[in-house]
């Protein structure tokens, strides 16, 4: 995965001192409830398309340049699912982040799901029912997604 180059520049700055991003994750659902998955090349995990707002840039917007990004699957927002602020955590470099989350869920427009980028492995579509395991996080994240509150859920403590 190319490390973006303002986080490279915030580095040169700050060193591995803890970085607080902006995140956002998508979860994906076609008509049929089929769910879009990417398998990370970092870590061999199965996971929701997710990724970094870039400076500028309006959270929905990036989720949809990071869903075509991973998967060349066009998208659109739906809505606001999850706010939560992400445990710290370090990278093998020795860079420390910490990450606000806001995760959307989304449903596609076009485009044939397939590794679009260096940063997946595997993509595909499985049913909400039977999916290889997620961070329990993203199944939270899910769970939300499929239920029919408008309203966001605001993670606490």
């Amino acid at each position: 995965m190319t490390t973006p180059k303002f986080i490279l520049a915030l580095r040169e700055k700050i060193g591995h001192d803890l970085l607080w991003m902006p995140g956002i994750t998508a979860v994906v659902l076609d008509d049929t409830d089929r769910l879009l998955l990417v398998r990370r090349a970092d870590n061999g995990r199965w996971s929701l398309p997710a990724g970094i707002l870039e400076p500028g840039e309006q959270p929905a917007e990036a989720i949809v340049r990071e869903i075509h990004e991973e998967t060349a699957v066009t998208t659109v927002v739906d809505r606001l699912v999850r706010v939560e602020s992400l445990p710290p955590s370090a990278y093998p470099n020795g860079d420390q982040v910490q990450y606000l989350d806001l995760c959307f869920r989304c449903h596609p427009t076009a485009g044939e799901a397939r590794v679009n980028d260096d940063e997946s492995l595997e993509v595909a579509w499985f049913p909400l029912t039977d999916h290889p395991e997620l961070h329990p996080r993203e199944e939270l994240c899910i769970a939300d997604a499929v239920k029919n509150n408008p309203a966001p859920v605001f993670a606490t403590s």
